[in-house]
């Protein structure tokens, strides 16, 4: 696995490479205090650091908390939000906005995939990504794996 962010964007083409930057510049805006970017499972992840949650991922301790993470995969760019995941009227709230003025959304538990760059909904994910604190996250991980 790479340990380097850029070096797993300039895997992509120009254009690629453009829209991942502009997603990391949306989240990266609005990110909430505490959480740092890293390269996690093969992408552009967004953690609760071991600093803050020495406990780490209850999967594998070693890692630290996962909470976001955007890729460019095969058919899409895949935007993924673990705290939605949780929380049922949190994704409701995203997908009837995407689908206001985007049409349908495909997405999985936790995963958004954007089979355009055009499906990109860059403001809203900003929205999203503000609505969840470290503390927040932390919390809600403790709760279900207690």
């Amino acid at each position: 696995m790479e340990n380097n962010i850029d070096a797993y964007i300039a895997k992509f083409s120009d254009q690629d490479q453009a829209v991942i930057q502009k997603l990391r510049t949306v989240i990266k805006g609005h990110l909430p205090s505490g959480f740092e970017e890293q390269l996690n499972y093969g992408m552009i992840g967004y953690v609760v650091p071991h600093s803050i949650y020495p406990k780490g991922y209850r999967c594998d301790p070693k890692l630290p908390l996962p909470f976001m993470g955007i890729a460019r995969q095969k058919q899409a760019f895949t935007f993924y939000h673990m705290g939605i995941y949780g929380d049922p009227d949190l994704l409701e709230w995203f997908i009837s906005s995407y689908e206001k003025s985007y049409g349908k959304l495909d997405h999985g538990k936790s995963c958004f995939r954007f089979r355009t760059k055009e499906k990109i909904p860059y403001e809203l994910i900003g929205t999203l990504v503000e609505k969840i604190s470290v503390q927040d996250w932390i919390d809600t991980m403790e709760k279900t794996t207690a």
